[in-house]
């Protein structure tokens, strides 16, 4: 009896791990051996995301879920393996992802949860740090330190660690409080001219990222619209028509709006942060009060270097994510 298929269950859900029950089985997925093949390989990960919600209201929320995976091994006579199997794993899953170069199945750093060393806020305003809670004992800003705690659940294992108004230096230690992970730099930007903007992002971890911008802004506004030619000729007293009335009518009358933003001068380290804003399906922008999703129009951007440009500063331009006039139904 020779080993040919594998039945995979794929659980998928919240809380603590292996806490599924029944109705928590998303997938039922069957595959076996092909030819010569010894293994069977399962491709998840487009599955699970399905299921992790990225809605962002300002709120910094953990957004990711537990996988318990239960494969059972059946041979090439239809019965099941008695011996190591079934086969059960669990996984913690974020919407992140690894670049080509990291090859197949990269482990995303566990600890803080970007991939800069630099962080730029405005004065005497605060601002957040991702991190990864079971990576991380403690995070010293300027010599106070915040405890950091895991209790497994889903609900806490991204947290976000506010960073007081006018920091300067952030220590990530590793869960024994004294191996130092991490240094990261807060600049504390002044500016007196312009309103700054603040972007958040998923990032390649899976975590929301601010990004600010803090110099000349601009908005623009796309119409779109279609019309028909109609009959004004009336014939009620007299074959005539009104001056008054148009013979084009408009309808399905709509705009989207287009925001510039310019970053103001920034170093080469945060080129990654630019890349991964860029690379993201899920961006919102701090407008007034509310926090309204947008989607990066600009499509390509060269990244500048210390060598070749001395400074950065790039400008974005972003689409609202929503039409004008509401017309949600």
């Amino acid at each position: 009896m020779a080993f040919k298929t594998v039945d995979l269950n794929i659980y998928i859900y919240e809380g603590t791990e292996g806490s599924y029950t029944s109705t928590d089985l998303k997938y039922n997925i069957q595959k076996s051996i092909i030819g010569e093949d010894t293994e069977v390989v399962f491709e998840i990960s487009e599955l699970v995301r399905d299921y992790i919600d990225q809605t962002f209201n300002n709120d910094y929320l953990s957004k990711c879920v537990w996988v318990t995976t239960i494969a059972t091994l059946i041979d090439d006579e239809g019965v099941v393996f008695t011996y190591g199997s079934p086969v059960s794993t669990n996984y913690l899953a974020v919407d992140g992802y690894g670049y080509f170069e990291d090859e197949i199945n990269p482990t995303l750093i566990g600890n803080a949860l970007m991939t800069a060393n630099s962080i730029y806020l405005p004065e005497d305003t605060t601002g957040k740090l991702p991190i990864y809670a079971a990576g991380v004992g403690k995070v010293t800003i300027d010599s106070v330190d915040t405890e950091i705690t895991d209790n497994g659940n889903t609900n806490q294992k991204l947290q976000y660690v506010t960073i007081p108004a006018n920091s300067s230096t952030i220590q990530v230690y590793d869960t024994d409080d004294s191996t130092l992970l991490r240094t990261i730099t807060v600049y504390n930007v002044c500016e007196p001219k312009y309103t700054p903007f603040k972007v958040t992002f998923v990032n390649k971890y899976g975590a929301y990222q601010d990004l600010y911008f803090f110099k000349k802004s601009t908005e623009t506004f796309n119409v779109t619209d279609e019309t028909f030619k109609r009959n004004t000729v009336t014939t009620n007293s007299a074959v005539n028509y009104a001056t008054y009335k148009g013979q084009k009518e408009r309808y399905n009358t709509n705009a989207t709006k287009t925001i510039s933003l310019n970053t103001g001068f920034i170093n080469e380290d945060n080129n990654s942060t630019i890349e991964e804003l860029f690379l993201s399906d899920n961006v919102w922008i701090r407008y007034g009060s509310q926090t309204l999703p947008i989607i990066p129009k600009t499509k390509s951007l060269t990244l500048k270097t210390s060598l070749n440009d001395k400074l950065a500063n790039y400008t974005v331009e972003f689409d609202f994510a929503f039409n004008k006039i509401n017309n949600v139904r």
